[in-house]
């Protein structure tokens, strides 16, 4: 959309190269891993429809992460398009340790040790990262491994060793997750390797980060002031996959910037069957405050090893869309799987599909409807009510695009939320707000060097220039009595997109 960095460091450029906008509103966070780390496979796979780069700093060195940010940069920025890095923190969560042999097939009533000591000779151990994991399990503890997908009853406890019956078993890789669902770690959500994973990617110019296994805001606040006493502003994604974050989701999203329904571990922690539930719970709560979502895991697993999805995968990223997730994400998929490219395409066109459906399948969404008929009216904002004005606008006059100028990102989120049918063509003078904006539903972000003075004449010069708009188009535009103060928009004005000379307000 805007080249906006380059091989390396952050670059700001403002130089306009896209020609045409995406086929789909949805964004689409994608997993790197060795099947996505090629050059030409970032490009492919932005081309067909990456907006999002994670980053799982549980895998990989230091100097391999450096290198996979910049080559996401480079690729972007040869396309011209912004792709937003997120750098995923480990967190607290036991994993198993490198294999001799991968996969190892554990049998149905076979017993296995695992070891906590990495020192351990015993080279028919299941080694695991964590050596305090023979203190927090006893006689009878059920082991969950791979998401769920493999489960040890333990049998005894010695030393460093935990030897439990598998109960179901299956194929274990390196580096697969081990849950003990109802027993918390002692241990903080932000750990000192997180810490130090974020002083490389504050080094590297990446300001957005999840934290995993959170249970209550405090850590999301401790990962703020840390970056805060480094001076730089971070933008922080709350992963949602333990019961108490589902427990303090309100808190959660009024200290998040985004957060991601992670269904893998969730649905280890609480009883599966409810994971359906709580995603769309999550989802409506954090629209009603215009806080980006992101759906995630296993959405469409089968393709890691096939050219097509199942049909109820294509159904759970639709309805997970019509939910109001901002953002649907591919882990495996295209991290390790043998198809990312036709993978991020498949999420596209499913996406295409279903927003054409939208109106169809679901008429005015809740949230408007809440708004409209004065449900929780005292806690609406000047926000609320310009956004609601603007998709009021929409349904009446089918404008071309909502032009937003914004310092903070806020405005376009708000509007974002009520995923109108047109583009959001948000302006901003600040890099990184632009970049975070790649993360929000129908959000086409454009930065505007800060040397540039008539935001205006700007904003229109730059869509006509990428052979976006014309001349006589109609678009709403939104806009402060302020406007060099973040969150003073206030109004908005209904306008033919003027020729070169002058404005023509409806």
């Amino acid at each position: 959309m805007i080249e906006d960095e380059t091989a390396g460091k952050r670059e700001e450029t403002g130089t306009v190269r896209i020609r045409r906008l995406p086929s789909n509103k949805t964004k689409i966070v994608c997993t790197i891993g060795p099947s996505s780390t090629s050059p030409q496979v970032l490009a492919d796979m932005i081309r067909s429809g990456m907006n999002v780069a994670r980053v799982n700093f549980s895998h990989g060195t230091s100097d391999e992460h450096r290198m996979l940010i910049k080559n996401i940069r480079a690729a972007a920025a040869r396309l011209g398009r912004t792709v937003a890095i997120l750098i995923d923190l480990p967190g607290p969560k036991i994993r198993i340790g490198k294999l001799i042999q991968e996969p190892l097939i554990l049998s149905k009533g076979e017993t296995v040790t695992l070891t906590a000591d990495p020192a351990s000779s015993d080279l028919a151990a299941i080694p695991v990262n964590y050596p305090g994991l023979p203190s927090l399990v006893t006689e009878g503890t059920t082991i969950f491994l791979n998401d769920g997908f493999l489960q040890l009853k333990v049998i005894r406890i010695s030393g460093q060793e935990v030897v439990g019956k598998v109960v179901i078993g299956g194929p274990l890789l390196s580096h697969k997750g081990l849950n003990l669902p109802g027993i918390s770690l002692p241990i903080p959500a932000v750990t000192p390797e997180d810490l130090v994973h974020v002083d490389l990617g504050l080094d590297e110019g990446v300001d957005t980060f999840t934290i995993s296994f959170l249970d209550n805001p405090k850590d999301i606040r401790v990962l703020r002031e840390y970056a805060h006493k480094r001076g730089v502003a971070i933008h922080i994604v709350a992963k949602i996959e333990r019961a108490g974050a589902v427990r303090a989701i309100d808190a959660i999203l009024e200290e998040a910037d985004a957060i991601m329904i992670a269904r893998g571990d969730l649905g280890v922690q609480i009883p599966i069957e409810e994971v359906p539930g709580v995603q769309k719970l999550c989802i409506q709560k954090a629209n009603k405050l215009g806080v980006p979502v992101i759906t995630a895991t296993q959405m469409l697993e089968s393709m890691t090893e096939n050219i097509l999805p199942t049909r109820a995968e294509v159904t759970d990223v639709a309805n997970a869309i019509l939910d109001g997730s901002d953002a649907v994400m591919l882990s495996a998929e295209t991290a390790t799987g043998r198809y990312p490219v036709e993978t991020v395409r498949m999420m596209a066109k499913i996406a295409r599909s279903i927003e054409a459906q939208r109106t169809t399948l679901k008429g005015r969404s809740r949230l408007e409807e809440d708004l409209l008929t004065g449900i929780n009216r005292r806690e609406l904002t000047v926000d609320d009510v310009v956004s609601l004005n603007v998709i009021q606008a929409t349904h009446a006059l089918s404008p071309r695009y909502i032009l937003t100028p914004t310092r903070s990102g806020r405005t376009p989120r708000r509007i974002s939320r009520f995923q109108p049918d047109c583009w959001i063509l948000s302006f901003s003078r600040d890099q990184r707000v632009a970049d975070f904006l790649a993360f929000s539903y129908g959000v086409v972000p454009f930065f505007v060097k800060p040397d540039e003075a008539a935001w205006h004449d700007r904003i229109f010069d730059m869509i006509r220039d990428a052979g976006l708009a014309k001349t006589g188009d109609l678009v709403i535009l939104t806009e402060g009595s302020l406007p060099d103060l973040a969150g003073a928009t206030n109004a908005l004005r209904i306008i033919r997109l003027p020729d070169r000379t002058g404005l023509h307000s409806l």
